[in-house]
């Protein structure tokens, strides 16, 4: 394929022209994409990688309806919403259709990050208080509101980094967390933990304005969270004045197959006052969404602030984003991600069965993760292991990332035309790595590890390896 630069000079440029602390996946060998169909990504070779990453190209990659619904548009218009178009209210009255009836005002933006900034800002206005809390191991977005309450990002900055305002609750994770698959009533005892710091707060004088969580951590390793969590934690945080943020900017539009919003796993007598969603809304378009009730919205519009976003709601953003939702529905990728994705579990678990390495397999629809353990009883995070298999699979041509707060775990989150072929192709890749010991690798006979050497200090010792040589592990991690 003809492109204006070669590979090397297209690194060249980069390093010379944008800024450093924008990283690449796979720093020691990038890949350089020129297009993309479906599920398949091509670089500048034609080769052809299969994407099991990418939750913004929702419906496929170029899907045809959606490019069509938005040269359509762009011929004829594309202008703010201070001018009454169709477009801007039709979409509002279908997005709103996928929700429960009280959640029925759309503020429309261009990101996920723009969307839960202004989440935030709703909430504060309607509830009068400051305060958030928000998971461990959290990611809501880059703004700096958002970097505040994302854990898993001002943890890197050190102890200090964490603002006074920011209440961190445990993360729901019942594999590797406080609470496990034993415990009588995991969800429960989780939201008595954010009880708790409510009433620390209190204490402290400080009061509760919302409560923020992805309605399944991604960036937090795949953990979905367990039955009856978030109503407990709604019902805590309403008595406390503040409101429930569900972020579905990873996870929303069908991905879990049997709902269209995850957050309705919890079952219906669950309802978030705000639902913010962005990545797949616009399948790669910028586009995004905060809906909220009548009640917020109006405590919101009564400061007398007009709320004015330039670009929120244009005309061709929201033709791609009724595009999006006809072709979730005219092409079921909700009964897609149900069967391909209980049929990528089911191949998982046979490799459970046969690999000691794959402590736990989580997720719904296609939403699915793969941790990764040296020790099925102790589940250390099998962390170099993890980064291993993803460089190998790049070289297989396959695209798959590592997360998690240790890295360790295989996140599956492709677009919604990924196919049972696709998924045995990956699982068969995976098995194939796994059997052949690859971290004992034969192309480092510099490297003797001896067994003698406690478990902790080998996997030591080869993580530092496998960083030398492919890179830092972070640029595995897709958010």
């Amino acid at each position: 394929m003809c492109e204006p630069y070669s590979k090397e000079k297209t690194i060249e440029m980069r390093k010379k022209h944008i800024g450093p602390s924008c990283k690449v996946f796979f720093s020691k060998d990038p890949i350089k994409i020129v297009c993309a169909k479906g599920q398949y990504m091509f670089d500048e070779r034609g080769e052809r990688y299969l994407d099991c990453i990418n939750n913004v190209a929702h419906v496929g990659h170029s899907h045809p309806e959606v490019t069509k619904a938005a040269v359509r548009q762009m011929e004829l218009l594309n202008t703010n919403s201070r001018f009454l178009h169709d477009n801007l209210v039709q979409y509002a009255e279908s997005l709103t259709a996928t929700f429960p009836e009280k959640l029925s005002v759309c503020y429309f933006v261009n990101s996920g990050s723009e969307a839960n900034d202004l989440a935030l800002r709703l909430a504060r206005q309607y509830s009068g208080h400051y305060d958030v809390i928000t998971l461990d191991h959290a990611y809501h977005g880059h703004v700096t509101s958002l970097i505040d309450i994302s854990p898993y990002k001002f943890q890197q900055l050190g102890k200090e980094a964490k603002k006074e305002y920011v209440h961190v609750a445990p993360s729901p994770d019942t594999y590797r967390g406080k609470y496990r698959e034993d415990h009588p009533d995991p969800g429960a005892a989780y939201a008595d933990d954010v009880n708790e710091i409510i009433k620390e707060a209190h204490k402290n004088n400080r009061k509760i304005a919302a409560f923020i969580a992805e309605s399944m951590q991604s960036c937090g390793g795949q953990i979905i969270p367990p039955p009856g969590y978030f109503q407990k934690v709604a019902e805590y945080v309403h008595k406390a004045g503040g409101v429930f943020i569900a972020d579905e900017v990873q996870v929303g539009f069908g991905r879990v197959g049997k709902h269209f919003w995850s957050f309705q796993l919890q079952g219906e007598d669950f309802v978030p006052d705000i639902v913010t969603m962005g990545k797949p809304i616009g399948n790669g378009h910028p586009l995004s969404c905060v809906v909220t009730t009548r009640e917020i919205a109006e405590a919101f519009g009564a400061t007398g602030l007009e709320y004015f976003n330039t670009f929120g709601g244009n005309p061709v953003s929201c033709a791609i984003g009724l595009a999006v939702l006809d072709v979730i529905k005219k092409e079921d990728l909700q009964g897609n991600a149900i069967n391909v994705g209980n049929y990528l579990v089911e191949l998982l678990q046979e490799q459970k069965e046969k690999h000691q390495m794959i402590g736990d397999i989580r997720g719904v629809g296609l939403f699915v993760g793969v941790d990764l353990v040296k020790d099925r009883l102790l589940r250390t995070p099998a962390t170099a292991e993890a980064q291993h298999i993803i460089y190998k699979l790049k070289e297989k041509r396959i695209l798959l990332s590592a997360d998690g707060p240790h890295r360790n775990v295989l996140k599956f989150k492709p677009p919604m035309c990924f196919t049972k072929e696709d998924a045995k192709m990956v699982v068969d890749a995976i098995d194939e790595l796994l059997t052949g010991k690859f971290i004992q690798k034969a192309n480092k006979p510099d490297i003797q590890i001896h067994n003698t050497i406690p478990l902790t200090l080998r996997s030591l010792i080869l993580f530092i390896v496998e960083i030398t040589d492919t890179g830092s592990p972070s640029a595995t991690s897709f958010e």
